[in-house]
Parts: C-alpha cells; structure tokens; sequence
C-alpha cells in the first residue's frame, strides 16, 4: 500500500499548522516539521511519505539543503511552494528535481502524483 501522508516542511511552527489546514481538509494525513531538516529527513528516509512539500517563503536556504539531502538518498518528490522570485530561481538551479509550483496548485499537484 502507497503512502499518503505528506510532509509539509516551512521554519515557522504556526505557519506550517496554517498551510496544512488546506491540505488536512483535502482528506491528505500531514506531518509538519518547522525546525530541524536532519530530523525530518531520517523521518522520510525510514518511512517514506507520498510527498514532501517545502515551502520557500521563509529560509528557503534550509529548504533547498534538505531538499538535496532528500533528493540524493531517496526518490520521494519534492515539491517547492511559492516564495521570492529569485529564491524560487536560485533553488530551481540548485535543486532541479524538484517540482515548483505555487499556492493554489498545491492539492491538484499532490492528486496528480502517482
């Protein structure tokens, strides 16, 4: 059976619990991490989620490390939402795997995933 739970990963602990809501109602199981990508991604390496979601609009240089950590030891995607223009680009060239997409495509972008 496929794992649905999803990673929402964003450095503020409010924050993150606000943009899981959307997804939470969406039927989607959520674990947030706001603090510590080692600790997230022992997580995701032993079990796997259906996705990981990094939002870049705060510290999106700690996203796009544990998005590369992520990326090189396991084939679980990686999905960059919203955040500054050139962020958003210096972490497409960084982390070209990756997915990036906004807001408001984020549930239908999770659904599409096989």
């Amino acid at each position: 059976m496929t794992n649905t739970r999803i990673v929402l990963i964003h450095w503020n602990k409010d924050e993150a619990a606000e943009l899981a809501k959307p997804l939470i109602q969406s039927g989607w199981p959520v674990e947030i991490e706001a603090e510590d990508g080692a600790r997230i991604s022992a997580r995701v390496l032993d079990n796997p989620p259906k996705a990981v979601v990094i939002y870049l609009t705060r510290l999106p240089s700690h996203g796009r490390e544990t998005a590369r950590y992520l990326l090189s030891n396991s084939s679980v995607p990686v999905i960059f939402v919203d955040g500054a223009e050139e962020k958003v680009e210096s972490t497409r060239v960084g982390v070209p795997d990756a997915l990036f997409i906004r807001s408001d495509t984020l549930i239908a972008t999770l659904a599409s995933l096989t």
